[in-house]
């Protein structure tokens, strides 16, 4: 512990009688320093918040959904810093007064691009950071281009948000409109096309469609009419057993004989007859059971003399089937000429689709340029709709609404240098570098400033040491001198509070 104390006091002994050493590179340090300070130039900021809310339902409806207006305030977001938007905020401020040609122009565009910032905290949340540090102006003048900076970035978001849409809105229905007219009159023609196409082959072409769909049509519609054919005659068949078995005129007994088993056999029968016009089979309960009754009455009916007394009536149930069968035969007949008509009509088409295969084939083609151009006009003429109504929604609903939180503020102290702080480091710096100087020197140099260290190093024992004598006159020299160094280390710290009162007065000016 008593080593590391005489260290110390060696030390400072050391500093002490090089003090003037000390404060002289002091005082050069503190005084370059200070310089290097004095010509960093002042930077003022200034910053804003600005809001920009998307939030719309119609724009939803419409196809602005969320994703879309995100994507759209990123883009707004790259483009703000671009070279032109840049080059609008150069001659929107007091930049445009130092401008004198286009190079001049993109020197100020470069630096606008190192100090503007433009940050996005949220999705709907942006701050703009705008650095002012000509040098050409004073700091009042930077403090105030800093916030015209922000203001004209603010100015050109606006616009870009708001004009920028409207306008790339109008770009597009102009170039749809100009697609939409090419479109239509591409379709009249190819209209025009099909209509002389089939006027001059009139004959190879009747109907719709090509001769392979009409054929396909044709042959689908004969397999329904054989269909319906086969079941209306297999209907007229039976119809004919029937009325084959029906007799067509029966016997009335007279008024002394009442009535016989023949006159209950022709009810019965025409009985028989109503109910299978009505659609009843034989599997019928009721059919079955008229059926059995009808054959118990035949043989009653056989047991009955002839004649009777009575006289013979048509038989209803045989007129009835008589109409029935004539209905049926009238159906047969329709669809079978109707199948005479398709089978001509059919060969007829496959005659012309083997003598004329390519004018089928150009028909086909005509037909699908047709549809792919109407198609395209459909689409198109959808789009055009859809986009001028979007257009509509964004410029005359608020789906887009700016609000300034912060407004561009006004720098009262620069951002940077932080002069006082830097003023203070050089002095520090100066103060221990002198320090530092007269210490390394008073190592250099072979001197003893005890005897233990002059022991040490000469490996013999020190008799004594004498210690240093002073005249009244070396005293008063001596406090003179010490007096001269305080007071001129005191101007050093004179120095240094003069810096820092001017720092704080300059600042008081800009504000």
């Amino acid at each position: 512990m008593n080593s590391l104390y005489d260290e110390f006091r060696i030390a400072v002994h050391s500093v002490w009688n090089r003090r003037w050493l000390a404060l002289a590179v002091a005082w050069g340090l503190c005084l370059l320093g200070w310089l290097v300070v004095a010509l960093i130039p002042n930077s003022y900021e200034s910053k804003a918040r600005i809001s920009v809310e998307m939030q719309s339902i119609l724009s939803d409806k419409v196809g602005v959904d969320a994703r879309e207006r995100k994507k759209n305030m990123e883009r707004v977001q790259e483009t703000l810093a671009s070279t032109i938007n840049l080059e609008k905020v150069v001659r929107g401020t007091a930049l445009n007064e130092s401008v004198s040609s286009d190079r001049e122009l993109a020197g100020k565009v470069e630096m606008l691009r190192k100090s503007v910032q433009i940050k996005s905290e949220k999705d709907n949340l942006f701050e703009i950071i705008a650095t002012s540090s000509a040098s050409n102006l004073s700091d009042a003048e930077n403090a105030v281009l800093s916030r015209d900076i922000v203001q004209k970035m603010i100015d050109i978001f606006v616009e870009e948000n708001l004009s920028g849409d409207r306008d790339e809105t109008s770009q597009t229905i102009k170039f749809l409109d100009a697609q939409l007219a090419q479109r239509e009159k591409e379709l009249q023609e190819a209209e025009q096309k099909r209509v002389q196409f089939e006027t001059e082959n009139l004959g190879l072409l009747p109907g719709i469609g090509s001769i392979s769909q009409r054929l396909e049509a044709a042959r689908a519609e004969q397999s329904q009419i054989d269909s319906q054919l086969s079941q209306a005659s297999a209907s007229l068949a039976a119809l004919n057993g029937q009325l084959a078995g029906t007799p067509s005129s029966i016997a009335t007994p007279g008024v002394a004989g009442g009535g016989g088993a023949r006159a209950q056999l022709s009810q019965a029968q025409s009985t028989l007859a109503a109910a299978r016009a009505r659609g009843w089979t034989d599997s019928h309960p009721d059919v079955t059971a008229m059926k059995n009754e009808i054959a118990a009455l035949r043989v009653q009916a056989a047991k009955e003399p002839a004649g009777g007394g009575g006289y013979r009536t048509p038989n209803p149930a045989y007129s009835s089937l008589q109409s029935m069968r004539a209905e049926r035969q009238a159906t047969v007949a329709a669809l079978q000429a109707r199948k005479n008509a398709l089978q001509a009509d059919m060969a007829q088409l496959a005659s012309k689709q083997t003598l004329e295969p390519g004018i089928a084939a150009e028909m086909s083609r005509i037909n699908r340029d047709h549809e792919v151009l109407k198609d395209q006009y459909n689409k198109l003429l959808t789009d055009r709709e859809q986009i001028k109504l979007r257009g509509q929604v964004e410029s005359e609903t608020d789906s887009v609404k700016f609000r300034v939180i912060d407004p561009p503020s006004s720098p009262r102290s620069p951002a940077a240098p932080n002069r006082p702080l830097l003023l203070a480091m050089v002095l520090f710096a100066g103060i221990g570098g002198g320090v530092g100087t007269a210490f390394a020197i008073g190592h250099l140099q072979t001197s003893y400033p005890t005897a233990s260290k002059l022991e040490k190093a000469s490996g013999l024992p020190v008799i004594g040491s004498v210690s240093q004598v002073l005249t009244s006159v070396q005293r008063a020299a001596r406090g003179r001198k010490l007096r001269l160094f305080y007071g001129t280390s005191g101007a050093l710290f004179g120095v240094f509070g003069m810096l820092m009162i001017v720092e704080f007065i300059q600042r008081g000016m800009v504000a």
